[in-house]
């Protein structure tokens, strides 16, 4: 092997390992973000937060999420478990606007459902197609949990990500 290409392969080799290790610098930094997002979230504990998202806490046998209905009329819901089974449906007629809607845990057959974590859709009637609306879900926080992907605000048995969170008010 010629001197060049030794020369040439050693820097390589220093490239490649200040590449690792620039990496496992990374790492550590993102840890420590995330360790410091724990302790600024752990003041979120017994307050109540609302969230952008399909994840709905049923606490207390009560759930609430919000929609921005696009015009006057016509809302489908429907609440589905863990399975993806929908046990409720309400249909009701929104105002154009913000609109808030309440659920008991009474699936449609009567059923009381046991608090825990639950998904939830709204859509529209526009014309003669449903427009999916954004919803916005509140519940009393719980607990924060550090997940591989972040940070988790619990509300009961759901798991919301942090950066999710819109607003919080006092418990």
């Amino acid at each position: 092997m010629s001197t060049d290409n030794f020369t040439s392969e050693i820097a390589q080799f220093a490239g490649v390992q200040q590449q690792v290790q620039a990496n496992t610098n990374l790492s550590t930094l993102i840890s420590a973000t995330q360790s410091s997002q724990m302790t600024s979230a752990i003041g979120l504990i017994g307050q109540t937060t609302s969230a952008t998202t399909s994840t709905l806490p049923l606490q207390n046998s009560t759930a609430s999420v919000s929609f921005n209905a696009p015009a006057a009329g016509p809302i489908a819901i429907a609440v589905s478990n863990s399975t993806g089974t929908v046990v409720k449906t309400a249909t009701l007629n929104a105002a154009a606007g913000l609109n808030t809607w309440t659920w008991n845990g009474v699936t449609d057959d009567g059923t009381q459902m046991s608090d825990g974590q639950y998904s939830v859709a709204v859509q529209a009637a526009s014309g003669s197609d449903s427009v999916a609306l954004d919803t916005t879900v509140s519940g009393k926080v719980t607990g924060i949990s550090k997940t591989a992907s972040g940070i988790d605000v619990n509300m009961g048995a759901s798991a919301i990500d942090i950066d999710d969170l819109t607003g919080f008010s006092g418990s």
